[in-house]
């Protein structure tokens, strides 16, 4: 009988582990600091696809997890000696969208990430006051031996007018013509531009309205080399 209650009690507790990663924002924690010194452009630009240019995000709280895209409108690669030197993008935080709801929770949501609906305006990213954002390269190193990425990207984040330079692993393959960039999942802490709205760091008795503190991002994207 004591056997069976053991094995009872460890079904449960691992059950609740499993529920509780899943509502988990996956993805390596990038690097946060204060806003470093931007690279200076050198060599040849190269000029976003806004088409081909997207973040991916992920946000999750106890009860589960929402997912969607923001676009990048415009940003400019540099490149020398077949090596990205710098760059710099602008985020169009008018264009969140959440990709798994339909409807009226999807209005919902998007209107409340943007800060557009009739209340909580400044909860996330009131768009209306903060249209975009901004990601300017301040340094890129390479990578060995990583199966992710083949280098580590310095940038200064701003959003919310707040700036903090932040590194994440991608791959970034250069051609003649073209640029392309591909991360794998990483997350940054939205708390450190000042979202606090949820954040069980700063309110307690939340229950199952906290929201993870961590943001999951991917970021795609394609450059190319305007035509002489």
């Amino acid at each position: 009988m004591k056997n069976i209650l053991k094995l009872a009690f460890l079904f449960v507790a691992l059950s609740a582990m499993v529920v509780s990663c899943k509502n988990k924002v996956d993805g390596d924690a990038a690097g946060v600091g204060e806003a470093g010194d931007v690279a200076a452009a050198m060599g040849d630009a190269y000029t976003t696809d806004a088409t081909r240019a997207k973040i991916m995000w992920e946000g999750s709280k106890p009860t589960g997890k929402h997912n969607g895209t923001v676009n990048i409108s415009e940003g400019t690669l540099y490149v020398k000696d077949g090596a990205v030197t710098g760059g710099s993008f602008t985020i169009d935080m008018n264009s969140i969208i959440v990709s798994d709801l339909q409807g009226e929770w999807k209005d919902k949501l998007e209107a409340h990430l943007k800060g557009t609906a009739n209340e909580g305006k400044t909860d996330f990213f009131n768009v209306t006051q903060y249209p975009t954002g901004k990601f300017e390269i301040t340094k890129i190193t390479g990578l060995t031996d990583d199966s992710n990425a083949n280098a580590l990207v310095y940038g200064n984040l701003t959003l919310l007018d707040v700036t903090k330079e932040v590194s994440f692993k991608a791959t970034i393959s250069v051609s003649e013509n073209t640029v392309v960039v591909n991360t794998p999942p990483f997350t940054i802490n939205r708390t450190d531009w000042g979202i606090k709205y949820g954040s069980k760091t700063f309110f307690d008795n939340l229950k199952d309205n906290v929201i993870d503190d961590n943001i999951g991002l991917t970021i795609n994207l394609e450059a190319t080399k305007p035509a002489m």
